[in-house]
């Protein structure tokens, strides 16, 4: 663009209320019901309350956004900050209601979010009224619109269309497309209209109802969703029969006898699969590879299968209970090995995949899953039951093969090679006539639109059409949707989960992946419990409601690497993550059975026979051929998409990019890196970008990875991106090291402090992250850095070189013994030669720490005293040597007895320490929590994030009483 764009400073480039936006996240994702991403499965998509808050944030101008125009470089005054930072509370309060579930859809307080963008882009327009071309760019009476080029499960576009702006979604995956296209695109086309279904058009209340948004539209879903389930029990209902309760069954078992005659609805097949046994003298027989033979592990509710052996045969008898030792397990060994339940030969791992390879992998019915009105039974295989099972069969079947090597794929070790393979015959045959009657309900769907009196104008949804086909297709996307739920929970790798908090079937995609299932539980879609068609349709049409109607969203299918529709628009995305998802691979899956269902409505969409995988930015190395060219693939691939938006993307806001971080990516000693975190950063600096700003976001549930206490880490990293200047220029290693030393301490005082009245620190477990931002900013704002031979540092180089700040030490001579110390010993014996070495190399000495009172020293060995061990009667007054590191450790003493105000007035009488006190902890706890030091690390947690209530305690705290704090 040839004349220069005024750019006010955005709020998100200078600070976030991070605490409120995380929490939300995290609630977030233990909700289901009528949240948008129960309308279908997709892989790791943001949070929406992540997404609102960035979204405005990088829309909204910062307080300060004058200033740093008029003044570029001059520090202002402090009356002026202060005026900043309350203003900048006022728009934190604002995302910290945007950000609360209960406000998803809650138009007072999406209009405040609203009007501020408007506010700013406003004061944008008017900045740039003179720019030549101000009429296309800065129109003050229309927003930019917004697009997001990964689209993905649809998140970031849906709350931009939330929050006023004109949505369009792009992605290679047709999968994806579909899914956005079902939350911002159709429901605008068909809102506020009545339901077409003859139910309803009968109906008073109906006629009644005002029927705004897409009520009327998730009305008719459930109609005809209904529709299909009727049709479908009439067709194969006779495959899912009901268990009948008899006096035979009830003999062995009394908890029965109560529901004699009665008939059950089935929950759940439990299937074991078999192979022959591996021992000659039983090579005719069919055995159990059985992970577990535990059902429920509720107390009072226990049950198990017991195998019981005849010679050469064995039945399976399911017993009320405590499990005996061993049912856990069931015939498993360690590392996927098994035993042979007639002979215990072991059945090795090799030996499976030979079998199975070979055809001879079978299942077997273990357990019958049913429902009472007293609640689950779990009853003996009954060959009526399996019978049924076993007579099913298909019209059709998805016979496609799938990528073997695919990232994250584990069943084509086990004669699995095609999406067919991953279902059992009744499975393939629920699946297709619930298809087959999305075709169907879409014929019935239009006849009754055109009773109501929708036009006939036969313009399908694909060309823009309004009328009754295309509203029929519609309806007719949605159906699909809930079939793919059934197909989800209705494979042969969904599991049977017996614990209390589960018990019911695990989808086959409880993660991103397709790992092997050897004991499989089957769903019945025909019945009311986890897996039905019913309660698939219940959530698509709950999901629905959510979607904003009165602001059009547009979604397309295109290649990130080469896609125009970023052009003047305001750009938030997603990008996949390097190696850790095959997307493409993966939604297959579903791809399979939408494309029967829906090619006729979006022919184009569903040209091929499965999803484009080619230009996937996902480094998969047997795809690429090697580690080494899947990494140049997806940097050279990356760099391109990211060029695209850097060139195209709106000038008056900065782009925002979320990279998901691996939790063992920052468990190095030096810092912050991984491969595909350096070669993700390098594809957006090469592209022509540069960072103002980085900010950790979680995105994952705490408890992610359970047992680790340490495990606490954003999963997320929102990077804040603006075009390089064409002007930037080229320096050497010394003198970026120099700008580091002058940016970070700055930088750090501001993240672990927060700002204004409404502080709101960097959490510890994010500032290794979060310190990315400012020294990746300093690094991309050059050409290049010159190392000393005149090559351009490396992006791994500089990632070390910011990191390696948070070790630099900046404290007392005996704090600096101890910190280094503890990094080596934690609270452990050290020699004490070790330390008179370290001490001298810190200009100090052992006996002068040990004075200090921090410090055990004697017979040759030196530790360090635990803050629990300090001496109770301690006035600071008094004490002539008084380190930061025992400062630090007299605060948490009292604070873990006292609280915050014992706290207070140890930091009151330590006043002068006080900001050494409080980066101490910070750097104690990022040193924790990379050592696993669960416990150490929580207590330096606590302080800092204690912080702000310890100073307050500290500020009130009588002068008088300093000198008494411990007598």
């Amino acid at each position: 663009m040839s004349a220069t764009v005024k750019t006010p400073k955005k709020l998100i480039e200078v600070a976030l209320p991070l605490d409120a936006i995380n929490e939300a996240a995290a609630r977030e994702k233990s909700i289901r019901h009528g949240h948008p991403s129960t309308l279908h499965l997709w892989w790791a998509r943001r949070p929406l309350a992540a997404a609102r808050a960035v979204i405005f944030a990088q829309m909204v101008n910062d307080p300060s956004w004058k200033w740093e125009l008029e003044h570029p470089g001059d520090i202002p005054p402090n009356n002026l900050k202060a005026s900043w930072a309350k203003s900048r509370n006022r728009l934190f309060a604002i995302i910290k209601e945007l950000v609360t579930w209960e406000n998803t859809t809650n138009q007072e307080v999406l209009e405040k979010a609203r009007a501020e963008i408007r506010k700013s882009w406003r004061e944008t327009c008017d900045l740039n009224k003179d720019h030549p071309q101000a009429a296309e760019l800065f129109d003050p009476e229309k927003l930019p619109a917004f697009h997001d080029p990964f689209a993905g499960g649809g998140a970031l576009p849906l709350e931009a269309q939330r929050l006023g702006l004109e949505a369009y979604a792009s992605d290679l995956n047709p999968v994806a497309v579909l899914i956005n296209k079902a939350m911002i695109e159709i429901p605008p086309k068909f809102a506020g209209r009545p339901p077409v279904n003859p139910e309803s058009r009968t109906s008073h209340d109906s006629w009644s109802k005002q029927w705004s948004g897409a009520q009327g539209f998730a009305e008719d879903v459930r109609y005809y969703g209904k529709w299909m389930r009727e049709q479908a029990q009439k067709r194969i209902g006779q495959f899912y029969p009901p268990v009948k309760i008899t006096a035979e069954m009830a003999k062995e078992r009394p908890d029965l006898k109560p529901l004699l005659g009665q008939k059950l609805t089935v929950v759940a097949w439990i299937w074991a699969r078999t192979v022959k046994s591996p021992n000659p003298a039983f090579r005719h027989v069919d055995v159990p590879l059985a992970s577990t033979f535990v059902l429920s592990s509720k107390e009072g509710k226990q049950a198990y299968v017991e195998p019981i052996v005849h010679g050469d045969s064995y039945r399976f008898s399911v017993e009320i209970g405590r499990p005996p030792t061993g049912a856990k397990n069931g015939t498993k060994l360690a590392r996927g090995n098994f035993r042979c339940l007639l002979s215990q030969a072991p059945i090795s791992v090799d030996y499976t995949r030979a079998e199975a390879s070979a055809g001879r992998m079978g299942s077997r019915l273990m357990a019958i899953v049913a429902e009472s009105r007293e609640g689950r039974v779990y009853l003996s295989p009954i060959q009526e039951q399996e019978d049924a099972a076993g007579k099913a069969r298909a019209d059709w079947k998805p016979d496609v093969e799938f990528f073997q090597q695919a990232l994250g794929f584990r069943i084509g070790n086990y004669g699995m090679t095609r999406w067919s393979d991953l279902f059992t015959p009744r499975q393939l045959m629920v699946l297709t006539t619930f298809n087959d009657l999305i075709a169907e309900a879409r014929e019935r769907i239009a006849r009754d639109a055109i009773a109501f009196g929708i036009i006939d104008d036969d313009t399908g949804l694909d060309a823009g059409g309004k009328g009754a086909r295309a509203y029929a297709e519609a309806i007719g996307v949605y159906l699909a949707f809930a079939l793919d739920k059934v197909a989800d929970r209705g494979s042969s790798l969904g599991r049977w989960d017996p614990t209390p908090t589960q018990s019911g079937i695990i989808n086959t995609f409880s993660r991103q992946a397709l790992p092997m299932t050897w004991d499989f539980a089957e769903s019945n879609p025909l019945g009311d419990a986890s897996g039905n068609f019913q309660s698939g349709v219940d959530l698509v049409a709950k999901s629905m409601l959510v979607s904003r109607t009165d602001t059009v969203g547009f979604a397309f299918q295109e290649d990130a690497a080469c896609q125009a529709l970023s052009t003047n628009k305001v750009v938030s995305t997603d990008p996949p993550y390097y190696d850790n998802i095959g997307y493409a691979d993966l939604s297959d899956f579903f791809y399979v059975w939408l494309r029967r269902a829906l090619r006729p409505v979006y022919p184009g969409l569903f040209a091929t026979v499965t999803v484009p995988k080619a230009e996937e930015l996902v480094a998969t190395p047997a795809r690429h051929g090697g580690r080494d060219e899947a990494e140049s693939f997806f940097l050279g691939g990356m760099t391109k998409a990211m060029h695209r938006l850097c060139e195209q993307a709106h000038p008056s806001s900065p782009v925002t990019i979320y990279y998901a971080f691996k939790q063992s990516e920052t468990e190095t000693t030096e810092g912050t890196s991984s491969t595909g975190w350096e070669t993700f950063l390098d594809a957006v600096i090469r592209s022509g970008f540069a960072l103002t700003g980085t900010w950790p976001i979680r995105t994952e549930l705490g408890n992610r990875m359970r047992g680790q206490e340490s495990n606490a880490l954003a999963s997320s990293i929102v990077l804040v991106c603006r075009s390089r200047s064409i002007k930037a220029e080229t320096i050497s290693r010394r003198a970026f090291l120099r700008e580091l030393n002058e940016i970070l301490p700055e930088a750090l005082d501001e993240m672990t402090r927060g700002s204004g009245d409404d502080r709101s620190p960097v959490a510890p477990v994010d500032l290794s992250q979060a310190m990315i931002g400012p020294g990746m900013a300093v690094f991309s704002k050059y050409a290049a850095v010159l190392e000393a031979d005149g090559t351009p540092m490396r992006v791994q180089t500089a990632l070390r070189l910011i990191n390696r700040f948070l070790a630099e030490d900046d404290f007392d001579h005996d704090t600096q013994f101890c910190l280094h110390w503890f990094e080596q010993y934690g609270w452990k014996e050290g020699k004490f030669g070790e330390a008179d070495t370290l001490a001298r190399a810190k200009g100090t000495s052992v006996d002068g720490v040990k004075h200090s009172g921090v410090l055990h020293a004697s017979g040759g060995v030196v530790r360090l005293f635990k803050w629990s061990e300090y001496d109770a009667d301690w006035n600071p007054a008094d004490d002539d040597r008084l380190p930061v590191w025992e400062a630090l450790h007299r605060l948490i003493q009292v604070f873990r007895t006292e609280g915050e105000s014992g706290a207070g007035k140890v930091l009151a009488s330590v006043a002068a320490m006080a900001e050494s006190t409080r980066q101490l902890a910070y750097r104690l706890y990022t040193l924790c929590e990379r050592a696993g030091w669960a416990e150490d690390a929580r207590a330096y947690n606590e302080i800092v994030t204690s912080w702000s209530a310890i100073e307050s305690a500290a500020a009130a705290a009588p002068r008088a009483q300093q000198a008494e704090l411990f007598g």
